[in-house]
């Protein structure tokens, strides 16, 4: 039995709370897997829950042709590199680099055929600003999503369960949780572990339910505080509240497609496990449940206007980049009402 160890008081600071064990984790594999439920040569996971019908009808949602983009810009000013204890694994901010500019043009520094225009390239990890998680990037021991082995993911790619496999999705019913407004506050604090009990409470207060299908944006308020300060310091890695481990039951429950945040790594952190147990949480959710997650999303003019309407529902438009083989793609995901 998978023993609840979470402890967090209702107004969104944290609380001391005892660790999760590598037990604990095989426990909660074995309760949450959903290895086979889509047959056993699937690479999408969850984001088969959300059917034709369902798009369809979340279409019906846009009211007014407001389109609110939930991405940061793509640029040097990103929240990668900026001061975390913990390494940043090879992650930096975009590189942006011209290759033809106005003032090549200009100067006459032209080709052969007398083209003037410009033209650029971005370097970029895949990961380092508003993005999805896919299938491919979490092991859970040697595994990854649907009892493929982690070997599958070379140095030319991941084999299974690549970004591409998911080119036609990311499309359907939005629904924005605004956990850290519903509490009363500009941000959860640090460390603070969202519940199921926080889940439902909020969508309640909403009045919003979430449904089979589903993509869930939950609003923390981290990123706008660190916007707020002029500082990303440790947002990348560091100390940031997020979904308890608890919440693996109400993600099973609702069925949603995937879920988003916007902090850097949606779980929270400092994580509920024993040392050498690492986001405990994507242990679960990725390689065990199927369930591809956004993280870094901009929140801020969502939640305004959410709470300026009271509509908490939308068409979510957010297709990942179909990189042949990538475990992460950056993403400008698409709220219109």
């Amino acid at each position: 039995m998978l023993r609840r160890q979470t402890y967090c008081s209702s107004k969104g600071h944290a609380m001391p709370a005892r660790k999760y064990t590598r037990q604990d984790l095989r426990d909660a594999a074995e309760k949450y897997k959903n290895w086979g439920k889509w047959g056993p040569n699937d690479e999408i996971g969850t984001l088969n829950y959300t059917s034709p019908e369902d798009i369809v009808a979340a279409t019906r949602l846009v009211k007014k042709g407001k389109v609110i983009s939930l991405a940061l810009n793509f640029d040097h000013l990103g929240p990668q590199g900026a001061k975390s204890k913990y390494p940043s694994m090879g992650r930096t901010n975009p590189i942006h680099t011209m290759l033809r500019t106005g003032t090549d043009a200009y100067s006459g520094v032209l080709d052969k055929r007398g083209i003037r225009a410009a033209d650029d390239m971005v370097t970029m990890p895949l990961q380092c600003g508003t993005q999805w998680d896919g299938l491919g990037h979490v092991f859970y021991e040697n595994y990854m999503w649907n009892g493929y082995d982690c070997r599958e993911v070379t140095t030319s790619g991941a084999q299974k369960c690549g970004i591409e496999k998911t080119k036609n999705k990311m499309v359907g019913r939005g629904v924005l949780l605004d956990v850290a407004r519903f509490k009363g506050v500009g941000s959860l604090d640090d460390g603070y572990g969202i519940t199921c009990k926080d889940l439902d409470d909020c969508a309640k207060a909403q009045k919003v339910e979430v449904k089979r299908g589903d993509y869930v944006i939950v609003r923390t308020g981290m990123m706008q505080r660190c916007q707020d300060a002029g500082s990303w310091d440790g947002y990348p890695g560091g100390d940031a509240p997020g979904f308890a481990f608890e919440t693996l039951e109400w993600i099973k429950r609702t069925e949603l497609a995937a879920l988003a945040s916007d902090t850097w790594g949606c779980e929270v952190r400092p994580n509920e496990s024993e040392e050498g147990i690492n986001q405990p949480w994507h242990w679960i959710t990725i390689p065990i449940m199927g369930m591809t997650m956004g993280e870094i999303f901009e929140l801020k003019e969502l939640g305004e206007d959410c709470a300026a309407d009271k509509v908490y529902e939308f068409l979510f438009v957010a297709p990942a980049i179909p990189i042949t083989g990538a475990v992460g793609s950056p993403v400008n995901p698409l709220a219109i009402k």
